[in-house]
């Protein structure tokens, strides 16, 4: 199972990229989908929408369970995927490519809270 380097993780089994323009992208990882199993529908925060880190903000379901996702770091709502909720099944070829929203941070800090790869391949068993 690949675990990109470039990228932070929760422990809740989010990933987060630091784009160029400050903002930040948020996905599901290729153990959390693979756990899932067949994803046929995503809920996604709104635009605007205020999160908390470690709070839920969307929802994903399979075929065997719904489960929620959390902010890995506080902030607005700056984008959504649309496409992603169209065609949620995109997350089980491409977890890495499939992000769900972007936040535009109000504590960067809280980066330092979330796991790099190699913290993240141990904590799953990799």
């Amino acid at each position: 199972m690949s675990v990109p380097q470039n990228l932070k993780y929760a422990s809740s089994h989010e990933w987060c990229l630091s784009n160029e323009d400050g903002s930040y992208s948020v996905g599901i990882t290729h153990h959390a989908q693979d756990a899932l199993g067949d994803i046929v529908f995503i809920e996604l925060p709104k635009l605007g929408q205020q999160v908390i880190a470690k709070s839920n903000c969307a929802v994903v379901e399979s075929v065997k369970a719904a489960s929620d996702i959390y902010a890995p770091i506080s902030g607005e709502i700056i984008a959504i995927n649309d496409d992603l909720a169209k065609s949620p099944e995109q997350i089980n070829g491409a977890p890495y490519e499939s992000w769900f929203f972007k936040i535009k941070a109000t504590n960067a800090a809280e980066l330092n809270d979330l796991l790099d790869a190699a913290a993240y391949s141990s904590s799953i068993g990799e």
